[in-house]
Formats: C-alpha cells, structure tokens, sequence
C-alpha cells in the first residue's frame, strides 16, 4: 500500500465527500443550462451565461480539481502546496475575466448581492488557496483547515449562483408569460 502524507489522510472522506458533490452539481449545472436554452424565447444571451453561468462551472470544478490534488497519494507537502497555489492563482486570474464580463454584458444589470456573491466570495476563496498553500509546509493543520474551507466556499457559492440563476429565469418566465395573458 503506498504511504500518504499523514496531515492530508485524515482529510480524505472530506475531501470524497466534497468532490462528488462539485461533480455532481456541475453535471446538474448542465442539465439547467440546457433547460435555458431550450426555452423558445431565451431571456438571456450568450454574454450573460457567461458572466454568471459559466463561472459557476468553473466553482464546482476548481472544488473538484482540489479535491483530486488532495485525494492524491502524495508523500510530501512541497508538490500538494505547488498544485494548490497554481489552483489557487489560476482561480484570482479568471476572477479578473468574471468581472470584465459581467461588467461588458448589458442584459442584466448586476445588484450588490450579485457582486458579493459572484465576485468578492469567489475572489476569497481562490486567494485563501495559495496563501493557505504557501504555508502548508510550516504548519500543516490551520492550512488545511483553509484549503478546505475555500473548497466548501465555492461548493456553496456555485449552488447559491445556480439557484440565483434557475429562480431568476423561472421569475422572468412568469413575467413574460403574464405579459402574454
């Protein structure tokens, strides 16, 4: 049997957990995205999927991809630091292409609320990863601690963002469809 690092082996049915639940809800995330643009008039374009949808995605995966790199059979914290602060660095850098979109698009128009949670959390995360990342050699346990809470972080932001999101449309449905009447 091949020995783990210790600090990341208690971690393990967390991070299983954790991971098939960002699996699964990037495939129920699919599911909805298909649902929206089957409808016969969409109420949002291409734009706006992706400055609120496609981000959320992204979340789950980034939630997935930690999950991996700290289910892997890693003997030392040098390696599993390196993958989580390229995570962690990739997550800021694409934070920075969310809000160039969600400012460029024009069908709908952004509240407090949707920058807290599409923007300022998420931006949290990702930025908690590399730091937690950094010091993970010094003093594992807090570290852990950390990574794992940025990784439930997104897990709960992409589900916010994906109610948000099927609600909004279901809302906006009903305000046409009363139009109609």
């Amino acid at each position: 049997m091949i020995e783990r690092e210790p600090a990341i082996a208690a971690w393990e049915s967390f991070y299983v957990i954790v991971g098939s639940s960002a699996a699964a809800l990037t495939g129920l995330q699919f599911v909805v995205i298909t649902l929206i643009g089957a409808e016969e008039k969409p109420r949002s374009g291409t734009a706006e999927l992706r400055a609120f949808g496609t981000p959320t995605v992204v979340h789950f995966c980034a939630v997935l991809l930690v999950s991996a790199i700290l289910s892997a059979p890693w003997h030392a914290l040098r390696g599993v630091g390196l993958a989580l602060a390229g995570c962690g660095a990739a997550g800021v850098a694409y934070m920075g292409i969310v809000i160039r979109r969600a400012r460029a698009q024009m069908g709908y128009k952004p509240v407090l609320e949707d920058w807290v949670w599409h923007v300022c959390l998420p931006l949290l995360a990702y930025a908690a990863l590399p730091l937690a990342a950094i010091l993970l050699g010094r003093d594992p346990a807090p570290c852990l601690f950390v990574i794992g809470a940025a990784a439930v972080l997104l897990l709960f932001i992409g589900i916010h963002n994906a109610w948000d999101a099927v609600t909004y449309v279901a809302v906006e449905r009903r305000k046409v469809d009363a139009k109609k009447d």
